[in-house]
């Protein structure tokens, strides 16, 4: 049901045995989510992480003013947590929400722990995962004070082909820090060039 796609991602980082996979399913319990429901809200500890077997997810904050501002995307075949809060045990200032209805494979924090001890391999993929995201999120930084909002959103679209589609224009606007009356502009410039 759901665990083929998390050994699917897995696997295409590193082989795991029959006896490994057993070890590894045990620790994951599956979540159907609901549309609108939070994983994590802002002043929570961030316990777990989520693998996304199907659906999809925002991370985000809200600023003084009350506007939020989407961090990053989660859909299929993908992940999600705070890593700051994950790892340092701290309150979190952001938010995990399910934009659609989804399937989770949700893992807590010292089942996580307990099979990077004995199983050496899945710790090696989070640390390429984790560095991954690390590069993303600078990569994010670079572009918001380097690029104009129609190379952020060509960026966007690379980063998240399939989820151009998938997305109200108020959600892509949010995570560009544009309008979605701008962003529709910028749609439909790249239309008629």
């Amino acid at each position: 049901m759901s665990f083929p796609a998390l050994f699917s991602y897995l696997e295409s980082i590193m082989p795991f045995s029959d006896s490994e996979r057993e070890v590894i399913a045990s620790k994951f319990s599956p979540l159907e989510i609901k549309r609108k429901h939070k994983l994590l809200i802002s002043g929570k500890v961030c316990n777990a992480y989520f693998f996304v077997v199907s659906g999809c997810f925002r991370m985000y904050g809200v600023d003084d003013k009350g506007y939020e501002h989407n961090i990053q995307f989660a859909a299929d075949r993908d992940w999600i947590a705070d890593i700051g809060s994950f790892y340092s045990q701290k309150p979190s200032q952001l938010n995990i929400e399910a934009l659609e209805s989804s399937l989770v494979l949700r893992i807590a924090q010292s089942d996580l722990y307990e099979l990077f001890s004995s199983q050496p391999k899945l710790n090696r993929i989070f640390k390429i995962m984790i560095e991954n995201k690390y590069i993303e999120l600078q990569n994010r930084v670079l572009q918001n004070f380097s690029s104009t909002a129609e190379e952020r959103y060509l960026a966007f679209l690379e980063h998240y082909p399939h989820l151009k589609n998938r997305l109200p224009n108020t959600q892509i606007a949010s995570y560009l820090g544009i309008t979605p009356e701008f962003l529709s502009k910028i749609r439909k410039d790249l239309r008629d060039s």
